[in-house]
């Protein structure tokens, strides 16, 4: 029997999954069938509505190799294995006359711990493990969550925290995981034959296709211990978030909270001795923190460091006390050791960390109202990590609706580690960019907008000009906004502002109601406005009429203080660079292609992305920015503007009223 072709197989799977080929589809399928056939690297940039998960599994399956595909988000990886790969696999099981077969995999903690459930928590104020069942009142919200993973652990198959809905808080969860340190390992567990997260493994060992997150498949790269099953294939989706989830990984943390936490665990596990030099180099270092001034240490002061290196010190000292003293009177000593073990190496390693002061590292100080204080390292770039780990020994397909900024891949490419595209080099792994367009018809369906004739923005001014702008765009599209601001500040400010000028439209604001349930309010309702900050720039997806107008109040560059950003720019000037458009400009230009993503998710959309800062028409660095954008029809008339909403609210009613 002849090998079918690729187009026979993805005409099956895009059959079976109720969709319609798209010529977008049909590229990226054949770009990724080529880069598998010959080992080679691919970043392919596929619009909103292209399919492009189909343009992925297709020819992974095909190839019959092992794939593993890494996604950002939750929605997605559920839409892989609930959706996506049953009805793919099912389609293409009478042309391949095989049934590749799939799993999901994440972190530990992600899983139901059965030890945890069953045994108990170790506590931190006495000795041996507590019933969190008995200890939280039933008729609290911690007391109504622990029952209901009770109950839920008797039915479940899977025990991963995203079977269990509605969900639970993370206070509640935390009594019934782990993390892969304080895991007391299945040979050593009494439930190590049941246990959910040792199952999630042999699965994913026996699947053709695994699907993971950025996070693990970072802890894959970064720990040096394999987490993830050997593979010949990696496809990242969402791949516009991998440097920022691997970054978040290789981030540590130090807080006095989290110091007194290692103390109080370990203290009736070792020698008085060794309890006693812990806590007095935890008093130390706490006592600094609470006079430290935030921003950026690009060197450790004189008394910091010898605070932190008591503290590793001590922590040392700790780590070789707990694994030589046994005590039989502590009720399930190895659990209770093990946790107090894993946060005091947790506590060693970052110490050590910034102790040694790599000059690939970043040292700051956090101060926040509701956290505390908190010392934080962060790698000044992922890039060479991710060139050595992520694209050695495999083929490697990174795609999102976003990866080409300013015309080209060169700038996501460079934060991955690549050299510029088709450059030569022994230790520059070679790659291919490819543009398989949108479904959708930018210069039709929406209008880019930047209000040349406001004020130039100052760092958190007053923008009265701003605000009465919005008013009036709001008007005129009648309500339907999604209102995208660079700091929650700014969108709290606009919100309590306009609800007093405009009550006939519903402001919905972030932080007010959980995310899914804002979404939800603000696609029922289309005179309804969304306001907020971060996650809204990447996270809605509202087709139809409830969202034709989104506005984003400045172009969102990075804070000038903020730590980590301003160490990248200033490294990359020191090396002869940009560090303006390399760290920043890039930084905006991915978040704002995000943003105005939002607009238009299927064919019938109309709208109009609203830039409310002139510097986007005005500054050199703007038409770097708008050509990382959709090709939306541009203008700077504000009176047109206010007529093609008007026009489109209007048509919207017209529909809405057959």
């Amino acid at each position: 029997m002849t090998k079918p072709s690729l187009p026979e197989l993805l005409h099956a799977a895009v059959t079976a999954v109720g969709g319609m080929e798209r010529p977008g589809q049909v590229a990226m399928a054949e770009a990724v069938e080529a880069a598998i056939d010959d080992g080679s690297h691919l970043l392919v940039q596929a619009g909103t509505g292209t399919g492009k998960s189909l343009g992925y599994l297709v020819p992974a399956l095909a190839h019959g190799e092992r794939v593993v595909v890494a996604t950002a988000t939750l929605a997605l990886q559920r839409q892989l294995v609930e959706r996506d790969l049953p009805r793919t696999v099912d389609a293409l099981h009478p042309l391949l006359r095989r049934r590749p077969e799939f799993a999901m995999l994440k972190g530990r903690s992600n899983y139901l711990c059965l030890h945890r459930l069953h045994e108990g928590v170790p506590q931190d104020e006495e000795e041996g493990l507590f019933d969190q069942f008995e200890a939280a009142a039933p008729t609290s919200k911690l007391g109504q969550d622990l029952l209901r993973v009770r109950d839920w652990a008797d039915e479940t198959e899977t025990g991963d925290r995203d079977d269990l809905t509605p969900g639970i808080s993370d206070r509640a969860w935390s009594q019934v995981s782990v993390s892969s340190r304080e895991c007391l390992g299945a040979t050593k567990c009494a439930y190590g034959a049941e246990c959910f997260a040792e199952m999630a493994r042999e699965r994913a060992k026996l699947a053709e296709v695994i699907v993971t997150n950025h996070a693990l498949l970072a802890i894959d790269a970064i720990e040096g211990a394999p987490v993830l099953p050997q593979h010949e294939v990696l496809i990242v989706d969402e791949a516009h978030e991998l440097v920022s989830r691997v970054t978040g990984v290789a981030t540590g943390e130090l807080t006095p909270g989290q110091v007194n936490r290692a103390v109080r665990r370990a203290a009736k596990l070792v020698n008085e001795k060794a309890a006693d030099q812990l806590q007095t180099a935890a008093e130390g270092f706490e006592r600094l923190m609470e006079l430290a001034l935030p921003g950026r240490l690009e060197e450790i002061p004189e008394d910091l460091g010898y605070a932190l290196m008591a503290l590793r010190d001590a922590c040392r000292t700790v780590i070789s006390a707990i694994g030589a003293t046994r005590d039989k009177s502590v009720q399930d000593e190895d659990a209770v050791r093990k946790q107090a073990l894993a946060s005091v190496e947790t506590v060693h390693d970052v110490a050590e960390r910034i102790t040694n002061g790599s000059e690939w590292d970043v040292v700051w100080y956090e101060r926040h109202d509701r956290f505390g204080a908190s010392l934080r390292v962060a790698p000044m770039s992922v890039s060479g990590l991710l060139r050595e780990k992520l694209f050695a020994d495999r083929s490697v397909i990174l795609t999102s609706a976003t990866l080409k900024l300013g015309g080209d891949f060169n700038g996501v490419g460079a934060s991955l580690g690549l050299g510029p595209e088709g450059m030569e080099g022994d230790d520059l792994p070679q790659w291919k960019g490819v543009d398989v367009g949108s479904p959708f018809d930018y210069p039709r369906q929406g209008i880019l907008y930047v209000a040349k004739h406001l004020a130039r923005p100052a760092r958190d001014g007053d923008r009265a000009d701003m605000l009465d702008e919005l008013t009036e765009l709001i008007q005129a599209a009648g309500g339907r906004t999604l209102g995208l601001f660079s700091s929650m500040r700014a969108a709290q400010l606009a919100a309590e502002e306009l609800r007093s000028r405009i009550p006939e439209f519903p402001i919905l604001l972030q932080g007010e109601e959980t995310l899914g349930e804002l979404i939800k309010n603000f696609a029922a309702d289309p005179r309804t406005c969304l306001f907020g900050t971060l996650s809204l720039w990447q996270g809605v997806d509202v087709p139809g009429p409830s969202c034709q107008l989104v506005v984003m109040d400045k172009i969102p560059f990075p804070r000038p203080d903020d730590p980590l950003m301003s160490a990248r720019q200033k490294a990359v000037e020191e090396a002869g660079g940009n560090g303006f458009m390399a760290v920043a400009a890039t930084h905006a230009a991915l978040l704002m292609a995000q943003g105005a993503g939002r607009l238009v998710r299927a064919t019938g959309d109309r709208g109009v992305v609203a830039v409310l800062d002139q510097r986007l028409a005005t500054a050199r660095y703007g038409s770097y920015l708008k050509a990382s954008l959709p090709d939306f029809w541009y203008t700077t008339d504000r009176n047109q503007v206010r007529k093609s909403l008007a026009a489109i609210d209007a048509a919207a009613k017209q529909a809405e009223a057959k």
